[in-house]
């Protein structure tokens, strides 16, 4: 190429400044030149707070020093998400990152705890999860200080302030080059020939051209769904909330290293902890709950006084039916939504970017990356789809709106896994999908999914023979527990904040 390869990121917020960070990272600036063009005027929606752990090959992708990160950010760590009131009113179970006891031979560790479980034997799964058992104590210790050969290490992500994070890359991308332009777009030029869009249109009057334009414009979609008309594929009829609402709290004594998500008579409320305030929300339906009953709940439920009005937000739940259409790769809100439930947002943020390094054109766009890019997406989307819809689908909650989500038609391949479980325990992870065996079966164990029976293998050995190995596997997680040092300890030792005011 004779000039530079001219790639717009259209918007700012995390997926903007993640998008430019990767391609910051990863291209010459010589040969490509990046630009990301936003607006002060326009605020974010920055409810994303929570995140899994594939963010720290993220972090190890950029070089990003994690202490570093965590101050900038006031960031806490995460070791999973609890559920509480999801499969009955007074249900309560973690999600918790990393595995779940250990395999045995063969044989997943799950068919084994439900043959003891079937002998009377009441411990929880959770009991054998070491990132579950280290959350609930309060506890945490990086991954190499913890020494297990057989139960490895804690997996970890953060909780974080989303503005604070897209501020913070945003110096990452403009330290190697990307240049930020200010200014409100009004729209888009499309060229006659092609239908590709050929620059966009300030509202001062100025035209900035590209030859490839990454839309994170937000639920404007200003690219993908407003110039280039790509349709949007609603999931509402599985996904029935349509609605949020957003509010920072002052902090608690206590800093767990979980994010909390507890159900409510017509959705759920998240609470996620940072080292300077707690993040809440409630996410409902608003054809089983008014705007205002909505907030009185939200406020009902907070660890201390609301530091702000309720942000509302109003969305659809589903995704663009192309995620790549001429030269625009949508990313973000700008290619689909989906509740922060098991804190998915920033992650498909970073996988766009990683799979677009991956089909990065080399000039003009060959149809067979643009579909290759469209399928790879289509079935991490669906998929994560998928495992929220589980967490709607199976309950034993009285309240209308629970009875309708038990009550639904699921897509046939969540019935598949569903029905898989039911039969024997088993779990089978197809291909790249996101979340792997043991989350699925901490959710379906969880909500009170009970399978028929189980591998026939895990009878071989005696009940007393079972129940010293699960005994031993209890003790090594609960030796290592107590071992660690407390969260917040932690966290004031190494990545501790500078005292902040800003909300």
């Amino acid at each position: 190429m004779s000039q530079p390869y001219r790639i717009v990121v259209v918007g700012g917020g995390t997926a903007g400044w993640i998008t430019a960070s990767v391609l910051a990272r990863y291209l010459a600036p010589a040969r490509f030149a990046v630009t990301l063009v936003e607006s002060e005027e326009i605020g974010t929606v920055g409810v994303g707070e929570a995140t899994i752990p594939q963010i720290q090959l993220l972090n190890a992708a950029l070089g990003i020093d994690e202490y570093a990160m965590m101050r900038a950010t006031q960031a806490t760590y995460k070791l999973g998400i609890e559920f509480v009131g999801w499969g009955t009113p007074d249900s309560r179970y973690i999600h918790a990152f990393g595995p779940t006891g250990r395999q045995l031979g063969q044989v997943p560790f799950q068919h084994f705890w439900l043959r003891s479980r079937a002998l009377g034997n009441n411990t929880p799964l959770d009991a054998y999860c070491l990132n579950a058992a280290a959350a609930y104590a309060g506890r945490f210790a990086r991954s190499d200080q913890v020494k297990s050969p057989t139960l490895g290490g804690l997996v970890h992500a953060f909780h974080l302030d989303a503005n604070l994070y897209a501020r913070y890359l945003r110096g990452y991308a403009e330290g190697r080059g990307v240049t930020r332009i200010e200014g409100r777009i009004m729209g888009a030029e499309r060229d006659g020939e092609t239908g590709d869009v050929a620059g966009l249109v300030m509202a001062d009057g100025s035209r900035i051209g590209g030859d490839l334009f990454i839309d994170c414009s937000g639920f404007r979609s200003l690219l993908l769904g407003e110039t280039l008309s790509t349709g949007f594929e609603s999931w509402a009829h599985w996904l029935p909330c349509d609605r949020a609402l957003a509010v920072p709290c002052a902090s608690a004594p206590q800093l767990e290293p979980y994010t909390r998500s507890t159900a409510r008579a017509a959705g759920w409320q998240w609470r996620i902890p940072l080292q300077h305030r707690i993040g809440n929300g409630l996410v409902y339906s608003s054809a089983h709950l008014s705007d205002e009953a909505a907030a009185d709940l939200l406020l009902a439920h907070l660890d201390g006084a609301a530091l702000a009005d309720p942000r509302p937000i109003r969305f659809v739940t589903g995704r663009r039916r192309a995620f790549w259409a001429h030269n625009v790769v949508g990313t973000g809100l700008a290619a689909g939504f989906m509740e922060p439930l098991e804190s998915t947002s920033i992650h498909l943020v970073q996988s766009a970017a990683e799979r677009l390094i991956r089909f990065l054109p080399s000039g003009a766009i060959d149809p067979a990356d643009v579909a290759a890019f469209n399928a790879q997406t289509t079935f991490e989307w669906e998929r994560v789809r998928d495992f929220l819809i589980l967490h709607y689908h199976v309950n034993q909650r009285p309240e209308p709106f629970w009875r309708d989500c038990a009550a639904m038609a699921v897509p046939d391949t969540l019935r598949e896994k569903i029905d898989l479980f039911s039969a024997n325990g088993r779990i089978t992870r197809f291909n790249e999908e996101l979340f792997s065996e043991p989350g699925w079966l901490q959710v379906m164990a969880g909500q009170g999914l009970n399978p028929r029976g189980w591998h026939p293998l895990a009878d071989d050995p005696s009940e007393a023979e079972l129940g010293e190995v699960l005994g031993l596997m209890r003790r090594a997680v609960d030796k290592l527990v107590a071992d660690m040092p407390d969260h917040a300890a932690w966290i004031s030792r190494h990545c501790a904040a500078a005292p902040s005011e800003t909300y």
